[in-house]
C-alpha cells in the first residue's frame, strides 16, 4: 500500500535537493481547468535537472509515496490531480525549461520537459524552422505534458500528433532509473521502442525529462480559408477534393453553436460568414485554394468562402476556432467528449448522435475533421445551469460513447484517459490490450507510485 507524503518526508527531500526545489501547493496546482476535479498534494517538488528527478523518484519509490507529475495543468481528464488516497507529492519540471540544442541541418530541437510550448515555437522560428504542434493552451502547457498525453491539435492532419513529432526521449522510471534516448536519429531499429511506450502513458510509467523534437521548414507561403458548407457530408467531400490538388495542413469543422457561444459569453469575435456549418482550412502554397473552392462551389459542396488576404485576417480566423473552448468553459457543459471515428464516418456519426440526443439540449460539435477527431460537447438550454443536469451527465456520456464504439471509434482522441475516463477504458477497451498494459505497469512501477489512479485502476496494489 502507498503512504502519505508527510512533512518529515518532504523535509528530507528538500535537504537533498538544490535551493528552491520545494514550494507550497497553490490552488492552481490541484484544480482541473473546468473545476471537475480538485486534488491534493503535500508539496510541489521542482528539480533542476535529471539527476534530481531521479533522486526524487528513487526516494518516493523506497518510501512508497505517490507521485503526481504536474505540467502546465491544462489537461482536461484529471490526469494531473489526485483527489483520493494517500497524499502525494507533486512533481513539476517548471525549472527545467532549457532549449539544449537546435539543429536546422537535422531539423531537430532538444528541449527540457518543462519548456512551454509557445517558447518552443519561438525558438524554432528563430532558427528558421517550425514545430508543428499547435494547441489553444500553448501559452501555458509544457512539452513534457504534451508528450505524456500524446497531444494532438490542429496540424495532426499534415504533421501527426505529439508522438510523431518526437524523435528521442529522456525519462526517469519509478525507481529512479534514467532512461536516456536523446538521439537525433530517424532510424534506430534496436529493440523495443521505449520512447513510444512512455509517450501517451500520462505519467503512469515514469517522468519525461527531455525530448528531441522534429522540426520542419517554414512553408514559403500558405493560404487560409473560412468556408460555409451545407452539411458535414459536404465538408468531407471538400476535404477529399482539396487533398487531391493541395497540401492541406488544417481542416477544422465548426458548428454555428460555437460562434453563438462566443457572442453569448462576451467575446468580440465574429465569423466572416454565417452558416450552420463552417470549415476553417489551411493549405501550404501561394495559389490553388481559390480555384479549388470555386470548383467545390459548382459541385454544391461550398456555399460561400473567404480567403484571408493578410496575416491579421488569418489570425482572426484561427482566433475564432481557438477561442471556442474558452467560450464552452464559460457556458458550462453538461458533458464534454473528445472522440474520434474514421474520417469517412464523421458525417454519419454526427447525424446519428444528433438523432439520439435529447432535443432540449444544445450541442456544440467542432474539431479536427481532417483526422476524424471531434469535440462533441453537450450544454443545457440557454438560461439554465449545467448543475441542473448533473444526474444526467453519465448517461449522456454513455450515449455518445456507445455510438462512437458502433463506428469503431475512440472515446478519447487526444486528451488521454486521466482519471475521468478510467471507467470508459475498462468498458470500451480491448481486454487483451488492458492485460498487457497492466503487466507493463507492474514491471516498470511495481509499487504503483506513478500517478496512481490515472489510466489504470488499482495498480498501486499489484
Amino acid at each position: 500500500m502507498l503512504n502519505n507524503a508527510d512533512s518529515e518526508f518532504v523535509a528530507g527531500l528538500e535537504a537533498r535537493l538544490s535551493p528552491g526545489a520545494v514550494r507550497a501547493v497553490e490552488p492552481r496546482d490541484v484544480e482541473e481547468p473546468r473545476g471537475l476535479f480538485k486534488g491534493q498534494g503535500a508539496a510541489v517538488l521542482r528539480p533542476s535537472n535529471v539527476a534530481e528527478v531521479a533522486l526524487v523518484l528513487a526516494a518516493c519509490n523506497a518510501a512508497r509515496v505517490p507521485v503526481v507529475p504536474l505540467g502546465g495543468g491544462t489537461g482536461l481528464v484529471g490526469g494531473q490531480v489526485m483527489s483520493e488516497g494517500p497524499v502525494p507529492v507533486l512533481l513539476s519540471l517548471e525549472r527545467m525549461v532549457g532549449i539544449r540544442d537546435i539543429s536546422p541541418e537535422n531539423n531537430t530541437m532538444t528541449v527540457e520537459a518543462g519548456a512551454v510550448l509557445a517558447d518552443i515555437h519561438t525558438a524554432a522560428e528563430g532558427a528558421g524552422r517550425m514545430f508543428p504542434l499547435r494547441l489553444a493552451s500553448e501559452g501555458s502547457c509544457r512539452i513534457g505534458g504534451n508528450l505524456a498525453t500524446n497531444a494532438g491539435g490542429v496540424n495532426v492532419l499534415r504533421y501527426g500528433n505529439a508522438r510523431a513529432l518526437c524523435m528521442g526521449l529522456e525519462a526517469v522510471l519509478a525507481d529512479g532509473t534514467v532512461m536516456g534516448g536523446l538521439k537525433r536519429l530517424r532510424k534506430d531499429n534496436t529493440g523495443y521502442d521505449m520512447r513510444d511506450l512512455i509517450i501517451g502513458s500520462e505519467g503512469s510509467l515514469g517522468v519525461i525529462t527531455a525530448a528531441v523534437l522534429r522540426l520542419y521548414p517554414v512553408p514559403a507561403a500558405r493560404q487560409t480559408g473560412f468556408v460555409a458548407v451545407p452539411n458535414p457530408a459536404a465538408a468531407l467531400a471538400l476535404l477529399h477534393a482539396l487533398q487531391g490538388v493541395l497540401e492541406v495542413t488544417g481542416f477544422e469543422l465548426i458548428h454555428r453553436m460555437g460562434f453563438d457561444f462566443l457572442a453569448e459569453t462576451g467575446f468580440d469575435l465574429r465569423p466572416p460568414l454565417v452558416a450552420d456549418w463552417s470549415v476553417l482550412i489551411e493549405v501550404s502554397g501561394a495559389a490553388g485554394l481559390e480555384e479549388a473552392l470555386a470548383g467545390a462551389m459548382e459541385q454544391g459542396d461550398v456555399l460561400d468562402a473567404v480567403i484571408a488576404q493578410n496575416e491579421a485576417q488569418r489570425a482572426h480566423f484561427w482566433a475564432l476556432r481557438e477561442t471556442i473552448p474558452e467560450a464552452n468553459k464559460r457556458v458550462g457543459s453538461i458533458s464534454s467528449h473528445d472522440i474520434s471515428v474514421p474520417v469517412s464516418d464523421v458525417p454519419a456519426f454526427i447525424a446519428r448522435a444528433e438523432k439520439e440526443m435529447p432535443a432540449a439540449l444544445r450541442v456544440n460539435c467542432f474539431g479536427h475533421m481532417g483526422d476524424g477527431n471531434l469535440h462533441y460537447n453537450i450544454f443545457p438550454p440557454k438560461g439554465k445551469s449545467r448543475d441542473s443536469y448533473a444526474d444526467e451527465r453519465a448517461a449522456i456520456a454513455r450515449l455518445v460513447f456507445d455510438i462512437v464504439a458502433e463506428f469503431g471509434g475512440s472515446f478519447s482522441a487526444e486528451h488521454g484517459v486521466g482519471r475521468l475516463k478510467v471507467d470508459d477504458l475498462e468498458r470500451y477497451g480491448d481486454a487483451g490490450r488492458l492485460t498487457a498494459m497492466r503487466r507493463i505497469k507492474a514491471a516498470l512501477d511495481p509499487a504503483g507510485i506513478m500517478n496512481p489512479g490515472a489510466v489504470l485502476r488499482g495498480c498501486e496494489t499489484l
